[in-house]
């Protein structure tokens, strides 16, 4: 966006807002981007150690600074930086630093390590001097760790059990009034009510724990007290008068009530005005305040999404924070793109979201930030191309984190050589690809204001299986066709219909990988196109027309399988006279076995049938001389009962297709095998490994300890049910279960290939295994890839689609559910071969040491041995 007024083209500290529709934000980790000032690296506190994730690498706010025309360049508007508030440096009783800035011990100051007050003026007339803005990362829920409960807890009693966590240096305290007064030991501590006092969230269903204890250990304020909030509003409208903060992300929204926030924007406590107050005091009319709630729903459900909105506006209609961050779409986006799960669920939340809220333009949508796992840590570069350009043509504020560009696996490694993870080089490339290809997204977003405030409305998406997804984008005057196959194969897109006369002519605006081409629509404003893998096309609506009658162009491939290898210009265009295809012989009602289909095709000597749009295994059909044809399609491998297939004739010469017709599947489950685990043996292979000694880790029973394994098979579909000691979800984990991962080695029968190692867990496979496929699951992710590349510290190659799970907490149940299209269609799995592991995994897998710890496991060197808590070992000869 151009700067808004001279006052921003020279850098003031304070600028009009911006339409904050049209932004895209850059999120930077502060002490993970850039060193400006190796000078405040090191506190003397025993917090500083680039090599050490858990501690302070040395970023500060000079670094950003310097960084700026970088970040400009990318085409981003706003920067966003996690909290630079002075704050505790590190937690004894997790072994874990505060460089992320979220546990506060001083709201109004600039921490030590990230320079002075007057460093953060100059980032901000930097950013203002280039026409963007500054998103200043803030906390109203709690301030650092230092107190807690040993031995036990009463709610009418808060000073039974409570102890003080010293933290570096010595403090037992936040220095800022009324903060300080954090003991309820003492009585005037206790009278004044600052803190809920309160041991940590054992049940996140419970909304009195979720808005009243302790979250990760963290002290619990008050938002209820009105010393609390007037303190809160004033700490806060420091940095918009100081410091020319443009706009706030509100950390941990879900954990105070919602109510507070229409007092902290719009309170007028004696001397201690609302936020927004205070921003228009600096001219900024329509500053922006967003929050997290981190919640993500089941595919086609929104009780999450419902809950975010519950923090933007109330029961009454009364407006609380103007955004939230759109979590609900970051967890669907990363199904469909990263895990391969069909778009129609991204369809579900498209229009969800435009349902559910009422200014989904205001809420940030994201693909990576720093609490969960990068999409590459399990995607692909193609499924991330795809991700981000969804993300920079549906409403919403697109933002990107830092390292994204330069295709970050780990969520916190730093850009800059001396960081934590930096490989030993910076990383500020303008040239890398994913740099310039977010260029080009960011572009197309910011030239076409239809993406930043149009209304999507979804034409199609494959329910079944990864394929084709389509959606049209109106507003601002203009009208886009935006189009995926999220398939790693090439996939057909039959009989969209457009909306549009036929010979409508549609710009090429963008295509992945790809030259832009033209799109003509067809009769009927229809359009059929076959779509190479992974494929991402953007088209916008112009008024010149072709000729009536005109076929559809295909935009960025051919066919990717053409019927013959002399297809003519001619020819195409002889096809568009034929008759149309049919298909009038389907079965009724669910299908068990090959499908037996029937249909016409004049003036064709060959057809393909096309299943879920799957054109490499589109079964090739020839034609009678009458122009009838029949035919039966194998159903095997197709595994969901509840889905909905979709099957169409299709004629690659002449570009067109029949009506779709739909079918069920009743499959047929085949146990090949059950191994029962014996009970308490999860010590590791030398039986001497610890738990973690946090006691999350011990609430729910022996969690990685396997009992049994049953393998199931359907055709080349394979179903694994692994049952566990017991399970947990005291993190509130998106998955359904926590402190537990499940990595899950697949040998195909038939196969020499494959690897032995096993990737990030110091081990190799037992009885001389080898795996095709390797599963890994935790609360958070769900990946899959295959043996290509996979050595002692790569996974392998990210394969889609990736498993479906089915969580059963009361029986400690996991039901790990793979569509023969995961495993490349093995014609049997008799012989399949199977290994499952235990361990826990956190941007990798958990740290393993002699002494062991809070999160740590014990009793091992993990730099050498196996991350393995237990196995079980399956053969199915």
């Amino acid at each position: 966006m151009p700067a808004v007024g001279a006052s921003a083209s020279s850098g003031a500290l304070h600028v009009p807002s911006p339409d904050w529709r049209d932004q895209v934000i850059y999120f930077a980790m502060i002490d993970r981007f850039d060193d400006g000032d190796p000078r405040n690296n090191d506190q003397g506190k025993g917090e500083f150690d680039p090599r050490d994730g858990a501690r302070y690498s040395g970023g500060d706010l000079r670094g950003l600074a310097r960084r700026l025309d970088y970040i400009r360049g990318l085409g981003a508007t706003a920067v966003w930086v996690t909290p630079p508030v002075a704050h505790q440096w590190w937690n004894r009783d997790v072994s874990y630093g505060g460089y992320h800035g979220y546990w506060a011990e001083h709201f109004k100051r600039i921490d030590a390590h990230f320079g002075t007050l007057d460093d953060y003026r100059a980032l901000s007339r930097g950013l203002h001097a280039r026409g963007m803005y500054l998103v200043q990362d803030i906390v109203v829920n709690h301030v650092a760790n230092y107190g807690g409960y040993k031995g036990g807890w009463s709610a009418g009693e808060p000073a039974a059990h409570f102890v003080l966590h010293p933290a570096a240096g010595g403090r037992t305290a936040p220095t800022q009034a009324p903060f300080d007064l954090n003991d309820p030991r003492r009585r005037a501590h206790r009278a004044a009510a600052i803190y809920h006092w309160t041991p940590d969230i054992r049940d996140y269903a419970d909304p009195v724990q979720e808005r009243d204890w302790q979250m990760a250990g963290l002290d619990d304020l008050n938002t209820e007290n009105p010393r609390v909030r007037d303190a809160l509003r004033d700490s806060y409208a420091y940095w918009i008068r100081e410091a020319g903060v443009d706009a706030y992300r509100v950390d941990t929204a879900f954990y105070v009530p919602p109510e507070f926030f229409a007092d902290f924007l719009h309170g007028r406590g004696p001397g201690h005005p609302g936020i927004l107050q205070a921003a228009r005091a600096t001219g900024r009319e329509q500053f922006h305040v967003f929050g997290e709630g981190f919640g993500i729903d089941r595919p086609f459900e929104d009780m999450q999404a419902r809950r975010i909105d519950g923090y933007m506006r109330g029961a009454d209609g009364t407006s609380l924070l103007p955004g939230m961050i759109n979590f609900p779409l970051y967890g669907t986006t990363l199904d469909v793109f990263a895990r391969g799960q069909a778009p129609a669920a991204l369809a579900h939340r498209i229009a969800n979201v435009m349902q559910v809220h009422a200014q989904p333009h205001l809420m940030p949508s994201f693909i990576d930030n720093h609490d969960v796992d990068r999409f590459l840590a399990g995607g692909t570069a193609q499924g991330l191309k795809q991700a981000l350009l969804m993300l920079m043509t549906l409403p919403g504020i697109p933002t990107v984190y830092y390292g994204t560009e330069q295709g970050f696996t780990q969520p916190r490694a730093a850009m800059f050589a001396a960081g934590y993870g930096a490989g030993g080089r910076d990383h500020f490339d303008a040239q890398a690809p994913l740099y310039r290809y977010l260029q080009q997204v960011i572009a197309l977003r910011r030239g076409h204001r239809v993406f930043s405030r149009g209304v999507p409305e979804v034409l199609h998406a494959n329910a079944a299986a990864p394929g084709a997804l389509a959606y049209r984008m109106r507003g601002e005057g203009e009208a886009a066709l935006v189009v995926f196959n999220t398939a790693d194969r090439a996939t057909l897109l039959d009989n969209l219909d457009t909306g549009l006369p036929a010979g409508t002519v549609l710009r090429g605006a963008f295509a992945i990988d790809a030259s832009a081409r033209e799109l003509v629509v067809g009769e009927g404003g229809r359009v059929t196109l076959p779509l190479v893998a992974r494929s991402g096309q953007v088209w916008l609506h112009e008024a010149q027309t072709a000729a009536t009658g005109a076929s559809p162009s295909m935009v960025g491939a051919a066919a990717p399988i053409p019927t013959t290898d002399t297809t003519s210009r001619a020819s195409v265009a002889q096809a568009r006279d034929w008759a149309p295809l049919a298909l009038d012989g389907m079965p009724s009602g669910v299908v068990r076995g090959p499908l037996s289909v029937r249909g016409t095709a004049p003036g064709r000597r060959e057809i393909r049938l096309v299943v879920d749009g799957d054109v490499a295994s589109g079964q090739r059909v020839r034609v009678g001389r009458d122009g009838r044809w029949q035919a039966r399609v194998a159903t095997a491998g197709l595994v969901d009962a509840a889905v909905e297939h979709r099957l169409v004739a299709w004629d690659p010469v002449g570009g067109n297709a029949s009506a779709a017709q739909t079918f069920r599947v009743d499959p047929v489950w085949t146990t090949l095998a059950v191994v029962e685990d014996p009970a308490d043996d999860d010590h590791g292979p030398t039986g001497q490994y610890r738990y973690p000694d946090d006691a999350g880790w011990h609430a729910a029973g022996r969690v990685l300890d396997l009992r049994g394994v049953r393998v199931v098979a359907s055709g080349g579909a394979l179903q694994l049910e692994l049952q566990t000691a017991a399970m947990a979800a005291a993190w509130n984990p998106a998955n359904g279960f926590d402190h537990a991962a499940y990595t899950v080695y697949v040998q195909l029968p038939g196969r020499a290939d494959g690897a032995t190692v096993m990737p990030q867990q110091n081990a190799h496979l037992p009885d001389g295994m080898r795996w095709h496929y390797r599963l890994r699951v935790h609360g958070w992710s769900n990946t899959l890839f295959a043996a290509d590349g996979a050595t002692a510290t790569d996974e392998g190659a990210p394969v889609t689609p990736a498993a479906s799970l089915a969580v059963d907490r009361a029986n400690a149940t996991l039901r790990l559910t793979l569509p023969a299209s995961a495993l490349g269609h093995p014609a049997t799995l008799a012989g399949v071969k199977v290994y499952v592991t235990t361990w826990d995994y956190d941007g990798g897998y958990r740290a393993l040491t002699p002494a062991g710890g809070a999160m740590v496991f014990g009793g091992g060197d993990g730099a050498i041995a196996p991350r393995v808590m237990d196995a079980v070992i399956v053969s199915t000869h």
